[in-house]
């Protein structure tokens, strides 16, 4: 019979195996620049720099995440009960108490970054401190600290960074066949790599955007198994994801770069991407996730 720990293990084994496409994609474009050019130098780049980049990342995802979100640092005196939910859920998930944040937002959310679990972060909207019982606000930063202990952060930091690498790469391998490569259709095989390269350049984007949306669903649905099990009472997370997703308007400051790090679509549940469906969203749907959680 299938448990809550049977389905994270199968969650995690399903988002490295995600992973490892991403490194596909980056040794396919590499591979085909080198062959276009005729340089193998070039596929040594692109592995050795998509590596470079994600040691930066991981170094400061933390910092850009929350300047982006317009995030600051506050005192106990100022939030004394969300403090205490912290402390609380930090000593029961056996986590160092990560620094807390909050964003001046009206709508209710909330997310974890950090590079570890010594030098994590979790941030919330004052709109979610606004609506939240405490059992309810207790489930959104179990959930959370669950991102901590699960070490999401290093997963979704690798994963932005390699989306953003694969489309530059890909922006720049289809300039170069389209204005550069043609110097090279008189070589055996130029003609066909410099159509191999347009057709990977437009796909590769593509595949790496999907391949990002699953991985960070995944992520949600195994923060929302293991915040359960650090409270034991999945109703108080699943009522405060009811009370998220009733609020339809999208966050003041929302971008794309960190879209995927909320608790719920930071977009708004009105947004064009829930009516086409959940393949284009970066989370599960939140009915989906309640259901769940209330099977539990």
């Amino acid at each position: 019979m299938a448990t809550i720990y049977t389905h994270q293990s199968e969650n995690t084994r399903k988002t490295w195996l995600l992973m490892s496409g991403f490194l596909v994609i980056v040794i396919a474009l590499g591979f085909v620049f080198s062959q276009i050019y005729h340089n193998p130098t070039i596929l040594y780049f692109f592995v050795i720099f998509s590596v470079a980049m994600n040691i930066v990342g991981y170094w400061y995802s933390d910092k850009i995440a929350l300047s982006i979100a317009h995030a600051r640092p506050v005192t106990r005196e100022e939030f004394f009960d969300l403090y205490n939910i912290v402390e609380n859920l930090g000593i029961t998930a056996g986590l160092p108490t990560p620094k807390i944040y909050v964003i001046e937002d009206p709508a209710p959310n909330a997310f974890a970054t950090g590079r570890d679990k010594d030098h994590a972060v979790v941030a919330v909207t004052t709109g979610l401190l606004s609506i939240m019982n405490k059992t309810e606000l207790e489930g959104v930063i179990a959930h959370e600290m669950s991102h901590i202990g699960n070490k999401d952060m290093l997963v979704s930091t690798i994963v932005v960074v390699l989306v953003g690498f694969i489309s530059i790469a890909s922006d720049m391998l289809i300039r170069s066949t389209i204005f550069g490569g043609r110097r090279n259709d008189d070589r055996e095989g130029g003609g066909l790599f410099m159509i191999v390269g347009i057709v990977l350049s437009i796909l590769a984007p593509i595949l790496a955007t999907l391949i990002q949306l699953a991985i960070s669903r995944k992520r949600e649905y195994l923060a929302d198994a293991t915040g359960a099990l650090l409270t034991r009472y999945p109703e108080g997370l699943a009522s405060a994801l009811e009370k998220i997703g009733k609020y339809e308007r999208p966050m003041i400051n929302q971008s794309t770069a960190i879209a995927h790090l909320y608790i719920a679509n930071p977009f708004g549940s009105s947004s064009f991407g829930k009516k086409i469906g959940g393949l284009l969203s970066t989370h599960p749907p939140i009915e989906e996730r309640v259901k769940i959680l209330r099977e539990m």
